[in-house]
């Protein structure tokens, strides 16, 4: 499986084209997402018999809608805090 959409460059270039970053900004707020849906769907997930509940409501995995987000803007993170978490500044590509 490749991201297509949005293309990975555009991701990339709003996490200082660091792939493990996008991959765990997109994690967790996929995860935010899924709990999200979950919290709010419970009542038609125990009328309806459907495995997974975000695919069916939105048409959309929640890593599309995270990928989205991250592209749009709308996702980011704090590059002062992410810098000293790693104990040192990230150098501009």
């Amino acid at each position: 499986m490749s991201v297509v959409k949005p293309p990975i460059d555009d991701l990339l270039a709003k996490t200082d084209n660091n792939r493990f970053l996008l991959a765990a900004l997109a994690s967790k707020r996929a995860c935010d997402i899924n709990s999200m849906l979950r919290g709010q769907h419970n009542r038609v997930l125990a009328a309806q018999d459907i495995d997974d509940i975000t695919i069916a409501l939105s048409g959309k995995d929640t890593i599309s809608m995270a990928m989205e987000e991250i592209v749009d803007g709308d996702i980011s993170y704090d590059h002062e805090k992410f810098e000293r978490a790693l104990g040192h500044k990230v150098a501009d590509a």
